[in-house]
């Protein structure tokens, strides 16, 4: 089971004991279904959903189209989810938050917040260098090349550049509450993404 959802979020809330418990609150849903992939036509049996409306005007025509097709209004995001048995879904459908009661642990994945660009020290926790007698080079990587032999800097290199802006998955969190009324799910932690990001929420 996946839902698409926005990240609102953190808070804390408690569970029957007292205890204090970080939580990240995502609107998930609720997700038309936009497309039902079946293994004689795709090759493979998926449901594609979509979130977040949007003005046809924004849409390009091949979309809008698509959209037509399964009766639903065009759609900012698109997803797929593997299903086994696809003839449960049909065009038009919707996926909400009801569909995790029961669902104790999930994958979120998310963008990471964008860092601009950063240098070794931020980036990849290069130690800096002394303050002291003359130092004027505290944040810089030092030397990177190599003699004669080979002449150049193998790849991978640890270097300065942009950071974050990536995909990331934070894999089995604790669902905590679900609040089906206003479509929210009470995630156990951090979940990768700014507020506002779109994030992908699957079942374990």
């Amino acid at each position: 089971m996946m839902i698409i959802g926005r990240k609102i979020g953190m808070t804390q809330l408690f569970e029957d004991s007292g205890r204090v418990v970080p939580v990240t609150v995502i609107e998930a849903g609720p997700c038309p279904v936009v497309q039902v992939k079946t293994p004689e036509h795709e090759g493979y049996a998926a449901v594609q959903i979509g979130f977040a409306e949007q003005k046809p005007g924004r849409t390009s025509s091949p979309l809008q189209g698509h959209f037509k097709r399964a009766g639903v209004a065009p759609q900012r995001v698109l997803s797929e989810m593997r299903v086994e048995d696809p003839s449960q879904y049909s065009a038009g459908d919707s996926v909400d938050v009801a569909a995790f009661e029961g669902v104790g642990t999930v994958h979120v994945t998310g963008v990471t917040k964008g860092r601009g660009f950063a240098g070794t020290v931020r980036r990849h926790n290069f130690r800096i260098g002394r303050r002291t007698h003359g130092n004027t080079s505290q944040r810089e990587p030092g030397s990177v090349g190599n003699c004669a032999s080979p002449s150049r800097i193998f790849k991978g290199k640890r270097m300065p550049g942009r950071m974050g802006g990536v995909q990331r998955t934070a894999r089995n969190l604790t669902l905590f509450r679900i609040d089906a009324e206003k479509n929210l799910l009470f995630i156990k932690g951090s979940v990768p993404g700014a507020n506002n990001g779109i994030v992908v929420v699957r079942a374990v």
